[in-house]
Formats: structure tokens, C-alpha cells, sequence
């Protein structure tokens, strides 16, 4: 039975309704945006005819329809004033910023999942006069990320600093921000479990990605920004902005923010100098972004996985050796090469080859081993200079279990500095995390890992079980795996290396939070550098350049010009100190 109190006599005709129950509307038709929006994530009106009225904050033809916000608040600090006008292919004339309208329509849901956006399809909208609505302001994110949605639909101010935490303008339009500094991937900083759940719902609740109003792809210009990047203001991650102004949008699985000004001030963060490092030999790794060359012969293009023409990779190359000439390694462990040979038309003889001709070092010579490694189109590959090294014995790969169809077989090389002692290195490139295929345990589980998590285990185990067997049989006192891993530092194909005796260069040089790679607006690490104990001791420095992942695709090869390092690929190389050339310590 449901009790209903009787404050006064001119209630009683009042009927009583069910706690939770849609109020009927008034007289007069209209609802409250607050009352369409509701307290939840999804209206409780929805599919339901409505009548509103409120100031149009934001128009976008890009989006197909407008923002309507109520000129005065419900009360209601969990009920949002705004509302999406979607008028689809209507007729119907659009409003301008600053009109006041009543609008007619049916209230929906807008997108999929939970991530929708509460709209109306507008069936009739009839100007009134001007309005005005003062935007809300923000100096912080919100307590939790399910509060965004009280400011869905609404005009709002954001006073706080907003840092860049992922540049995705030359595809959609959008940065990817956040309060409170840069965000980083759970999995980086905390092993799968609560406490990268923890995290992961944090990041949530701080990222906010700022849009163009447009819905098409590789947009020519972004009115938002006062210009577009160059090499003089970059907008690289890390940027900080102040003054941002628009509407907050849900769609694509997030919320954004429908920018209505140009944004107020950035400021950029600046590129940083190539790195130095203690210790009397230098090694390099980096992932260099599928080397393709053709035919080799300046055919063969667009390539399998790279340059579409002969220019792109020409420009690819030289960003590759601009990176090299910078960082002065000694030797180079390299990821996604073509898989084609070594004979001189192979992307790794000619990458050897522009190396040399480019200076200021002509000793430089790659690894051959005779085929491969493996036989997926992507490939690993060592490079080293003749006068800092010297290569002992023969290479070794392994091209079995995981190895064989999914992980980059890896490639092992002895090698010795002055009179110092024989150590080996394994370039290793495991499996990705993208989905395609994946099934059973490597299945994505929901726990931040993603896809082909077991095969990365796998890859791992194997790897690690494989150097204790001495695969060049030079009998090498050290050891070090270095590659892109395709795991960040707290999952489990990097825990499981640990937990054998591997030690994280990074870890030992007091790196504070290392990333190589920003995907989705987050940092992390795929691209990782271990040690055995016989050549831990003798590590001096570790360092990441961080060329590529903060920067905008605008200044990778297939736009920009070549012989710059910035945008050179997409994940940022490494590079250690180590003394290596002396028999002791």
C-alpha cells in the first residue's frame, strides 16, 4: 500500500505517485530540459513526445542539429539543462546562437551502449525573441566520472588548465585533455586489478577531449585553434590550455566538448634535445613504423604496410636517419622492417646504406641472418657500428610456438666492446594488442590488458627459457632484451620477465614514469630495455627521446619534410649507457 501525506487542502486533488514515476506535464505542454534530461544516464522520458524552450548555446551543422539550454536552473545540481537538437534531414530552418526557441519533438537517445547522449528529434521549433545563458564554469573535473553528465548539453567555461594528453587533429578534429596533468595507462603504473581499475576510472573522470563540431575525417582546418601546428608551435602532448569554451557533448563512447571560441592561450610544451647518456657504449632501440621500401628498386609502391609512394619513403628514411645521427648510438635494435632479405635492395640494406652516406659515421653494418627472422611481413633487425663492435659468432632467431604466426621471431646477436666482455642482444617485437582473430585466452578479459595478452605470456616464458640455453653458444656473461613488447610495465608478459631475474633499465637509471607510446589520450610504455644480472651492472643511464609519441601526425612522413626527427614514427626510441669495453668493473 502507498501512503500519501496531505500537506494542505489544495493538494488533496493531487493523485499520488508510484517513487519514481514521469510527472505528468503541465497545462501548457511544456517540460523542464532538467525534467527531459533526468537524473541518470538516459532520459526517463525517452522515446517520448515533449515540449521545450530554453537558448540555443551552440549550433553545429557538422553535427546535424544544435544545444538547447534552459535560461534558468531546475534546482536540480543532478539534472543537466541541456539538451541535443537533432533535426536529421528535417527542412526545418536552424537556429542561431542566441535564439530563444520552443521546440518540439521526441526525446531519444543518442549513440550506443551506455554513452549516449539525450536528444530530440525535432518535429517543430518556433523562434521567440534573444536569450542569454551564462556558462557554467569549471576549474576542475568533476568528483566522479558519472558527474560529466549533469553538464550534458550545457555551455561551459573551463578555468582550470587543461594539459594535451593525446593529438588525434589530423584525423577527427579532436585533442584529448585532461585535469590534473598528463594521463597514463593503468597498466603502466599498476599490475591488472583494482588497482588499475582504480586508475582507469580516475582518468575517466579527468579526460575531456576537446572537438571541431564536425563529424567528417581529416579536417583541413580546425577553427578552434588560432593556427595550425608547425614546427615553431607544435602542440605537442604535454601543452597546457587555458580558456576553453563550448557545449559538452557525449558521443563516440566519451564525453567532449563542442568548442564554441578559440581556445584562449596554450602553452607549448617544447621538443626536447636528443639525449645523453654516461657509460662508454651507447644502444639504441626504436620501432621504426613499417620500413617498407618497394621493389627497392623505386618500384613496387604503395607498399604492404608503409610508404604509399617513392617520396614518402624517401622522406620515411631520412626522419629515420635524422633520429640515428641525433641519438648516436653504437648500435640499434629495430623494429618493423620489412621482411624482404638482405641482399642491397632489402629496407634493411638501404636504411644501412643512407646511414653511411649521411655520416658523420660510415662504419655501420646490420646483422645478417640469412633469412627472416620468421616469416611475417614485419621483421627485427640489429645495426651496429664496426669500430664499437665487434659481432662473435653466428646470430640465432627462434621461430617456434607463438613465434611462428603471432610474435616477431626474435633475433639474437653476440657481440663485444674493446676488452670487455661477450654479451648477447635480443630484438624482440611480441604480439599486438589489437583484437583481430583473438579468441580463448587471448580474448581481451576486461582487465586492461587487452587482446593476445597469453601469447605475449607465452612469448615471454619462451624467450626467457630460451637465452638460458646460450642460442649462440659464444658463452655470453650478459644479456639484454630489448624491443617492442606490446605490454605495458605492470602486465604480465613484463612481470613474468621480472619475476625471472630481468631487471627494467629504467628502473635502475630512476626514470620517473617512462612512456614511448600515447594511445586513446593515455601514456604508457610498449617499447622496454631488460637486463640480466651480468649486464646490469654495468648499465650508466637510461632514457627515452621523446620525438614521436607527443607529436601530431601532421609531422609524420607522409607530410612533412624529411631530415627532421619529429614524428619520425609513433613510438619514441630508447637509449642506454652501459660500460661495456672493460673486463671489470
Amino acid at each position: 500500500m502507498r501512503l500519501c501525506l496531505l500537506i494542505a487542502a489544495s493538494l488533496l486533488a493531487t493523485a499520488c505517485e508510484a517513487p519514481g514515476a514521469t510527472a505528468a506535464p503541465p497545462a501548457d505542454g511544456l517540460r523542464p530540459i532538467g525534467a527531459v534530461q533526468g537524473s541518470g544516464p538516459r532520459s526517463p522520458l525517452d522515446g517520448q513526445p515533449v515540449v521545450v524552450e530554453g537558448v540555443v548555446v551552440g549550433a553545429f551543422a557538422g553535427l546535424g542539429g544544435a544545444f538547447l539550454q534552459s535560461e534558468t536552473e531546475d534546482g536540480d545540481p543532478a539534472t543537466a539543462e541541456g539538451l541535443f537538437l537533432d533535426f536529421g534531414a528535417s527542412a526545418l530552418a536552424r537556429p542561431q546562437v542566441g535564439d530563444r526557441v520552443r521546440v518540439t519533438g521526441i526525446v531519444f537517445e543518442g549513440g550506443q551502449g551506455e554513452g549516449t547522449l539525450t536528444s530530440l528529434q525535432v518535429g517543430a521549433i518556433e523562434r521567440l525573441g534573444q536569450g542569454q545563458v551564462i556558462a557554467t564554469t569549471l576549474a576542475d573535473a568533476p568528483a566522479t566520472a558519472a558527474d560529466w553528465e549533469r553538464y550534458e548539453g550545457m555551455r561551459l567555461s573551463i578555468t582550470g588548465p587543461l594539459t594535451i594528453s593525446g593529438n588525434d587533429l589530423a584525423r577527427f578534429g579532436e585533442l584529448t585533455t585532461s585535469f590534473g596533468g598528463r594521463l597514463y595507462t593503468p597498466t603502466e603504473l599498476a599490475p591488472p586489478g583494482a588497482g588499475a581499475q582504480a586508475i582507469a576510472e580516475d582518468n575517466t573522470r579527468r579526460m575531456l577531449r576537446l572537438d571541431d563540431g564536425v563529424a567528417e575525417q581529416n579536417p583541413k582546418t580546425v577553427a578552434y585553434l588560432p593556427a595550425a601546428p608547425s614546427d615553431e608551435a607544435p602542440l605537442r602532448t604535454g601543452s597546457t590550455l587555458t580558456g576553453v569554451q563550448g557545449v559538452l557533448d557525449q558521443r563516440f563512447g566519451s564525453y567532449r566538448l563542442q568548442l564554441t571560441e578559440q581556445i584562449g592561450s596554450i602553452e607549448q610544451a617544447p621538443r626536447p634535445a636528443a639525449p645523453s647518456v654516461p657509460g662508454d657504449r651507447r644502444i639504441a632501440g626504436f620501432n621504426v613504423l613499417n620500413l617498407f621500401n618497394g621493389d627497392g628498386q623505386g618500384g613496387g609502391f604503395p607498399t604492404e604496410r608503409g610508404a604509399q609512394t617513392p617520396e614518402q619513403y624517401a622522406r620515411q628514411q631520412a626522419k629515420l636517419v635524422a633520429v640515428v645521427q641525433a641519438l648516436d648510438p653504437d648500435l640499434a635494435a629495430l623494429m618493423e622492417l620489412e621482411n624482404d632479405g638482405y641482399g642491397p635492395e632489402s629496407s634493411l640494406a638501404q636504411f644501412v646504406a643512407a646511414l653511411n652516406a649521411a655520416g658523420p659515421h660510415a662504419d655501420w653494418r646490420y646483422v645478417d641472418a640469412g633469412e627472416g627472422p620468421g616469416t611475417n611481413p614485419i621483421r627485427v633487425g640489429i645495426v651496429y657500428r664496426a669500430s664499437r663492435f665487434t659481432a662473435v659468432g653466428a646470430p640465432a632467431t627462434l621461430a617456434e610456438g607463438p613465434f611462428a604466426d603471432r610474435s616477431r621471431a626474435p633475433l639474437v646477436q653476440a657481440f663485444r666492446a674493446g676488452d670487455g666482455p661477450v654479451f648477447v642482444v635480443a630484438a624482440n617485437h611480441f604480439k599486438s594488442k589489437g583484437c583481430g582473430e583473438a579468441s580463448g585466452g587471448d580474448a581481451d578479459l576486461g582487465d586492461g590488458q587487452a587482446c593476445y595478452n597469453a601469447t605475449r605470456v607465452d612469448s615471454a616464458r619462451r624467450l626467457h627459457d630460451w637465452l638460458a640455453t646460450d642460442p649462440t653458444g659464444t658463452g655470453a656473461t650478459g644479456a639484454l632484451v630489448i624491443g617492442d613488447l606490446n605490454a605495458h610495465a605492470e602486465e604480465d608478459p613484463l612481470r613474468l620477465l621480472r619475476e625471472r631475474g630481468w631487471q627494467d633499465a629504467f628502473v635502475l637509471a630512476g626514470a620517473d614514469k617512462p612512456y614511448s607510446y600515447v594511445w586513446g589520450g593515455q601514456s604508457a610504455r610498449l617499447d622496454h630495455a631488460l637486463l640480466d644480472a651480468g649486464l646490469a651492472a654495468r648499465l650508466r643511464g637510461a632514457a627515452e627521446w621523446h620525438i614521436n609519441s607527443d607529436e601530431a601526425e601532421a609531422f609524420d612522413y607522409r607530410r612533412d619534410a624529411p631530415a627532421s626527427p619529429w614524428r619520425a614514427s609513433d613510438h619514441d626510441p630508447m637509449l642506454l649507457g652501459l660500460d661495456l669495453a672493460r673486463p671489470g668493473l
